[in-house]
């Protein structure tokens, strides 16, 4: 199925590893543009593999999608590198673990900031771009099934920036459907990277056991999901949150 992302422009934030590096190859297999936004990861071999061994046109880009002034340069050296953003894809996280009884004012602080505080960063920074511009776009932010469903695990904080984030994303949605702009969110539930590897050699059989398919996830899966909906074949979809989960979570 041609999904129609030649030569479109993604901004990936966090794309260096996990779930966005996923997402990265993804669309260099569709044949985007990729901009690999980074903060600490060095996305080195990605880049190899993007350019080299997938031909793909990608640069990477350094920057703390937490604070407004790095967002406006991310944007601005994807455009003088790669041309305006037609997709932004909204990844970039962290997995803090702090019971509330123990969790710090800066914990706290720091979840929000980059769960739900960046994606509003770049997702008004790419609005406001294309209503300047006349063009349209697409956003796909991940969110996660916390949102949902809450934890027990010592990551409340995360939960309810991500919460946060599946709501702003129909908010969003809403204000941008009558300017051409869709904006819908992917929520993954337990995938196979680094971020939670540390839990999931911990609580394996427990996690598991709530997993109707029985297995962890590929983020490939999730990637998958993200590309259909930055896509043209999603063109009558906006405001929608699209599960990949097991069927942890079944509506």
């Amino acid at each position: 199925m041609d999904l129609n992302l030649q030569n479109k422009v993604a901004l990936v934030t966090g794309g260096s590893r996990g779930l966005g590096r996923a997402i990265c190859l993804a669309l260099a297999e569709e044949g985007a543009k990729v901009a690999v936004n980074f903060v600490r990861t060095d996305p080195s071999d990605l880049m190899k593999e993007l350019t080299e061994l997938r031909g793909a046109k990608a640069v990477a880009v350094r920057g703390d999608v937490s604070q407004p002034e790095a967002v406006r340069e991310i944007f601005d050296r994807t455009e003088r590198e790669l041309g305006p953003v037609d997709i932004l894809i909204n990844n970039a996280g962290t997995w803090p673990t702090a019971l509330v009884k123990d969790m710090t004012d800066e914990d706290w602080s720091s979840a929000l900031a980059m769960s739900l505080t960046a994606p509003f960063l770049t997702c008004r920074e790419a609005v406001q771009r294309w209503l300047a511009s006349g063009r349209q776009g697409r956003i796909v932010n991940i969110t996660s099934l916390t949102a949902y469903h809450g934890t027990t695990t010592g990551h409340a904080h995360y939960a309810a920036a991500k919460a946060g984030l599946a709501n702003f994303t129909i908010s969003l949605a809403r204000e941008m459907a009558p300017h051409g702009i869709a904006v819908n969110s992917v929520a993954p539930g337990l995938m196979e990277t680094d971020m939670i590897a540390a839990a999931w050699a911990k609580n394996r059989t427990k996690y598991l056991e709530r997993i109707p398919l029985g297995r962890i996830g590929d983020p490939a899966e999730v990637a998958a999901a993200v590309l259909f909906l930055a896509s043209a074949r999603a063109s009558y979809i906006t405001g929608t949150a699209l599960h990949v989960n097991g069927g942890m979570e079944m509506r």
